[in-house]
């Protein structure tokens, strides 16, 4: 009788601790679950989480506005009127080739007027630092007296100097500094800047 008391405690006990242990690796495995499927959000500021396809940083702009400056005739001489362009280009250089590709295509609108010569083109040009190299076809030089000289030379060290108006510029002939500028001889003392224009060249 005792025997048979004892062996029914042991069974109960046998079947206490394998209940416990199926209960113990039941919660383990739903701990499990539930932290598989929601995976822990970082706490370092520094890591983010994106949506495929799209960046986590802003892209760096690829539109700059230049301006063009034109000649308008106020009453009493010609001064530089600017005339802001949006051009799809981050680099200086480019942004400046392409303002004096419109610049030299002559103005579209308006009262403005340029004294530059058609067929004038842009040979080459270089933006370093505070520097800006201009080298521009044999046509630059061609027609028009001491005005019209002097309003195109106005026309491209205003233009080049957009995007930093205290540059240094140099402007080139088919590749040779321009010293001289037409059949009346308006000297050019190079570099030139927007200061050094409207002190010695005045329109």
């Amino acid at each position: 009788m005792n025997d048979q008391q004892g062996s029914n405690r042991n069974s109960s006990g046998v079947i206490a601790a394998v209940s416990a242990a199926v209960v113990a690796v039941s919660g383990g495995v739903a701990w499990l679950t539930l932290h598989s499927s929601n995976p822990p959000t970082p706490t370092d500021p520094s890591r983010t989480l994106t949506q495929p396809g799209k960046s986590s940083t802003a892209q760096p702009g690829q539109e700059q506005t230049a301006n063009i400056y034109w000649l308008k005739d106020n009453g009493k001489n010609l001064a530089l009127a600017p005339q802001p362009v949006k051009i799809a280009a981050s680099q200086p250089n480019q942004v400046l080739e392409k303002a004096f590709q419109n610049l030299l295509a002559g103005p579209t609108e308006g009262a403005e007027s340029t004294t530059i010569p058609k067929g004038t083109k842009l040979l080459g040009l270089k933006a370093n630092n505070d520097e800006i190299h201009i080298n521009l076809s044999e046509d630059f030089t061609s027609g028009g007296g001491s005005s019209s000289m002097m309003g195109r030379v106005g026309q491209v060290v205003y233009t080049a100097t957009t995007l930093n108006p205290n540059a240094k510029v140099y402007i080139d002939v088919n590749g040779k500094q321009l010293d001289v500028l037409g059949g009346e001889g308006v000297e050019l003392e190079q570099p030139l800047t927007r200061e050094n224009f409207k002190k010695d060249y005045p329109l």
